[in-house]
C-alpha cells in the first residue's frame, strides 16, 4: 500500500440477501413455512412446485424481520 495514499472506510446500507435452505422433503419444506409465518415472518411464496426454475423444485420463500428473503427448497427426483 502506497504509504502517501488514503484509505477510507464507510458505513453503508445493509441490502436485503436470499438465503436458501435444503430441504430432505416436501414436508420439511411445508413445515419451515408454517414455523417461519407462526415466529413473525411475512409470506413470500406458499409452498409449491415452481416449473420456472425447474420440473421437481418445490420451495416456499418468507420474509425475516429484517427484510431478507428466505427459502426452503426441496428438488424431486
Amino acid at each position: 500500500m502506497d504509504p502517501g495514499g488514503d484509505f477510507w472506510l464507510n458505513v453503508g446500507q445493509q441490502e436485503p440477501m436470499h438465503f436458501v435452505f435444503s430441504a430432505q422433503t416436501c414436508q420439511e419444506v411445508d413445515a419451515f413455512y408454517q414455523a417461519a409465518l407462526a415466529a413473525g415472518g411475512k409470506d413470500n411464496g406458499a409452498p409449491s412446485e415452481r416449473k420456472n426454475y425447474h420440473v421437481g423444485y418445490y420451495a416456499a420463500f418468507v420474509i425475516d424481520p429484517d427484510g431478507n428473503n428466505i427459502e426452503a427448497v426441496y428438488h424431486k427426483k
